[in-house]
């Protein structure tokens, strides 16, 4: 591991110009993440700067209904939380889904939002990877590409963002708070990450120095009938193939309202608007479930491998987004 200085700040606002300042500088929360990359040599910083402690670790609510998440909130924490079970079950059930315990009594809100791909070859700096080195070429191009994207990959990176949270998050609408050198400002959930196109090294939209302070979770009455599914090679302690979150509000056996996102298939946490939108005022049944799948994965495109592709990816996620649907259909009519 390469050296480097250590900060721990007295508050957000040092923290953030200590970054600013110095453009090898990184910050740390829970260290789930960042510290598996210093050890690999994935991830070799001037300076680390100390935030845990800093960030606020509540659950609050807000006017209108909005619950609002500090950035240093705990997944643990925050999966156990009686509010996000009752009103947000997704995101409790993608949390639970996610890492170990011992990880999940570790890993941070704002980190696990920023958490990095799992693509085996960004983690070997032996290898080609334009995401870790820009410029260098893919090597999961051609290579192992089991776990790797169907939607909105480039010539230039096919790896897919790893957290489940993130997949929740997305589908429930949140909004990121972010404190940067210029101050405060709020972004939708869906808008904080980016598709590799030929910039693979840039994870988010966000500038270096900007810090994620909170999460909010704005009132969705279909919220409170939503579920996330996740497929996987073994029962635990996996990274997703596929996954579904989803929201739907059934009404006299039709959809009156749906929020689905993807996992484990793109550079993102993967908004189905397509899905949604064939969703909405459909009647609920399984011919329903199949065109929104088909509709959202119409410009799915797998990647040939040398174990044999990531096709059967398609699918996979077409029979769990269904799955998913029918479950919280189900549920809802008792």
């Amino acid at each position: 591991m390469k050296p480097f200085d250590y900060r721990s700040p007295a508050d957000a606002e040092a923290a953030v110009r200590s970054v600013t300042a110095n453009p090898a500088a990184v910050f740390l929360g829970g260290g789930t993440n960042l510290v598996d990359h210093l050890k690999l040599g994935v991830a070799a910083p001037e300076l680390v700067v100390h935030v845990a402690d800093l960030l606020p670790a509540t659950i609050e609510d807000l006017d209108g209904g909005v619950l609002r998440i500090g950035a240093g909130v705990r997944n643990s924490e925050l999966a156990a939380d009686r509010r996000v079970r009752e009103r947000f079950p997704v995101l409790s059930q993608a949390l639970l889904s996610g890492a170990s315990g011992q990880l999940r009594n570790m890993a941070t809100t704002g980190g696990n939002a920023l958490q990095r791909t799992r693509c085996v070859y960004f983690q070997d700096v032996t290898v080609p990877c334009n995401k870790r080195q820009p410029g260098s070429g893919c090597s999961a191009v051609g290579g192992w590409t089991r776990h790797h994207a169907v939607l909105g990959a480039s010539e230039h990176c096919i790896a897919v963002h790893p957290s489940d949270m993130a997949v929740a998050m997305t589908a429930l609408d949140a909004q990121v708070r972010v404190l940067g050198p210029g101050g405060e400002r709020t972004l939708p959930f869906v808008d904080l990450h980016r598709l590799p196109a030929d910039t693979p090294e840039r994870d988010t939209v966000l500038e270096h120095g900007d810090l994620i302070i909170a999460i909010d979770l704005p009132a969705r009455p279909v919220a409170r009938r939503s579920a996330y599914r996740k497929v996987r090679d073994r029962a635990s302690y996996a990274f997703a193939l596929v996954s579904v979150a989803a929201a739907v509000d059934v009404r006299d056996g039709v959809i009156t309202d749906a929020r689905v996102a993807f996992g484990g298939v793109a550079h993102v946490p993967w908004r189905a608007h397509r899905a949604e939108q064939m969703l909405r005022g459909a009647p609920a049944t399984e011919e329903t479930y199949r065109a929104a799948a088909d509709a959202e994965l119409a410009d799915a495109r797998p990647a040939d491998g040398l174990d044999g592709g990531n096709a059967f990816k398609i699918p996979l996620l077409r029979r769990t987004l269904a799955a998913t649907l029918r479950q919280l259909v189900r549920e809802d009519a008792r």
